[in-house]
């Protein structure tokens, strides 16, 4: 998988996106409660697309998000949607590459870890982008099936499969106290605390 294709396969399918969607707002929340995220926390929403997300982090009071997506067209898109919210920025770029000004206290990779071609660079990266007892979910509003069985028709190109909860746990282990791993017919969901350097 080339991030070139990834960029191209969803610049493509940005405008309709958000038209698209299936999302569980009860699922959501219920992966947002299992990270505790609460008001005050500044947080980053990583392939944050169209800004799906965005809306369920602000009901929750925090203080600033940024979403960065390596997808021009999804960002500009979730740009727009967020122009007038002072806490949320958008960045267009490659997470695994972008330095940011500040730790954050928790990052999320909802609905996208498939799309990432190492996931073992990606968690190591995440954990360096996060405050010491920061906090990283990896997690999808359906089952592990079922997101294997999305990816095999147009997105198989730009998809892993996506791994056991039990195997990315063990990616987790060295940087993460792993606190949470969800793997049933409903969401997909592993989290851990920031080991102390």
């Amino acid at each position: 998988m080339k991030k070139s294709d990834v960029i191209e396969f969803f610049n493509h399918c940005a405008p309709t996106w958000d038209a698209e969607i299936v999302k569980n707002d009860e699922i959501i929340r219920k992966i947002l409660d299992n990270i505790s995220v609460t008001a005050n926390m500044n947080i980053l929403d990583v392939a944050c697309g169209t800004g799906v997300m965005i809306p369920y982090y602000l009901e929750r009071k925090v203080s600033s998000v940024i979403g960065i997506d390596i997808s021009p067209e999804m960002a500009k898109i979730a740009e727009e949607k967020y122009a007038a919210e002072e806490r949320v920025r958008i960045v267009c770029g490659d997470v695994e590459e972008a330095e940011f000004d500040s730790q954050f206290d928790a990052i999320i990779v909802y609905n996208a870890f498939p799309h990432f071609p190492e996931p073992q660079n990606l968690i190591k990266k995440l954990a360096s982008l996060l405050k010491n007892d920061g906090r990283l979910t990896i997690a999808h509003g359906a089952s592990r099936e079922d997101i294997d069985r999305h990816h095999k028709g147009a997105a198989s190109k730009v998809s892993n499969g996506l791994i056991t909860a039990d195997k990315l746990k063990t990616l987790f282990d060295p940087y993460f106290k792993v606190n949470v791993v969800i793997s049933d017919n409903q969401m997909y969901q592993v989290s851990g605390v920031k080991r102390q350097a």
